[in-house]
């Protein structure tokens, strides 16, 4: 590959590790799972989500993905405490209001489009409670606002207890284990 060709990392990020390269804390980070110098995280994920984050060396790249106007759609696999119904998630589909404002209408469906034992597990695993039930959702959205999939299913009463991102564009997380990453143009 020469010197100037943009390089992207698809990065499988575990639970608990931050979506940068550094910490003055001494807390899981990138530097402990990429040894690439000059990529930059395009977006970030919470240190409690999990799932697909794209890296980079160019910073038009970086911007596209990462910036709200670009409008690239991510999609999630949540699980959240109680079973939602089709009615109870109705006002995801038609832009459910948070106290920063409007979000745009989401996509959404009941369940996953795999079964969730084929998920790799989390560490440490979500609490689970005997007497509340869990449900998957797999959400499709174009924003990109600070926590805004938990805070949309806290507002309709399913507080997430997992959340990964599947899909960030056209990439997925198909085929990188948690805590491991490839190069997209490969």
């Amino acid at each position: 590959m020469s010197k100037h060709a943009s390089q992207i990392i698809l990065f499988n990020k575990p639970y608990n590790v931050l979506s940068q390269f550094t910490d003055d804390a001494k807390r899981p980070c990138l530097a402990d799972y990429i040894p690439i110098p000059g990529v930059y995280a395009a977006g970030r994920l919470d240190l409690d989500s999990e799932g697909l984050l794209v890296l980079t060396n160019n910073g038009a790249l970086q911007h596209k993905i990462s910036h709200p106007a670009a409008k690239l759609s991510k999609t999630y696999w949540v699980q959240v405490e109680g079973q939602p119904t089709n009615q109870s998630l109705a006002p995801l589909g038609q832009g459910l209001m948070l106290k920063d404002g409007p979000c745009a209408p989401v996509k959404w469906q009941l369940g996953l489009p795999i079964d969730s034992d084929q998920l790799w597990p989390r560490d440490p695993p979500i609490r689970t409670r005997r007497t509340i039930p869990t449900s998957w959702l797999t959400l499709t959205l174009t924003e990109g606002r600070n926590r805004q999939v938990r805070r949309m299913c806290a507002a309709l009463g399913f507080p997430v207890l997992r959340l990964i991102r599947y899909r960030v564009g056209s990439w997925t997380v198909d085929g990188i284990a948690c805590g491991t990453w490839r190069n997209a143009n490969d």
